[in-house]
């Protein structure tokens, strides 16, 4: 992880800072009303240097045993750091402490390494995809 790299669970958060990390991370990133969003996390994780916002995680939960991190999201200029893995640890924890029992995350082929870096291991699912995209 980068050195100086403080993160932390439920730490300040705006969604201006949400929307330029998403852009310098995600091309096409449009800007996006956070506040419905960040009121229904369960909790969220951040990981700043110098106070700029450089790392994101939401954890959504079903109010008892599971918890679904989303939109883990690490700066470009820090990416392979091992900052996004202890973003997942660090929500992984929060989330444990809040109650949750189990995290899951949807397991695509292109993040497997990622996941198991972050102590996921693949398990049996069922999805409905409601976009109605193919594939």
């Amino acid at each position: 992880m980068p050195v100086g790299v403080e993160v932390l669970a439920d730490g300040d958060l705006t969604g201006e800072e949400l929307d330029t990390l998403f852009h310098a991370a995600r091309p096409g990133h449009r800007d996006t009303d956070f506040g419905p969003v960040l009121a229904r996390s369960l909790l969220r994780v951040t990981a700043r240097p110098s106070g700029r916002l450089v790392g994101y995680a939401d954890v959504i939960g079903d109010g008892g045993a599971h918890a679904f991190p989303l939109d883990t999201t690490v700066h470009p200029g820090v990416r392979r750091t091992g900052l996004g893995t202890a973003l997942v640890r660090a929500a992984a924890e929060a989330a444990r402490r809040r109650g949750a029992h189990r995290l899951h995350v949807d397991f695509e082929p292109h993040l497997t390494g990622f996941h198991q870096r972050c102590g996921f291991r693949p398990t049996a699912a069922g999805l409905i995809d409601l976009t109605g995209t193919p594939g």
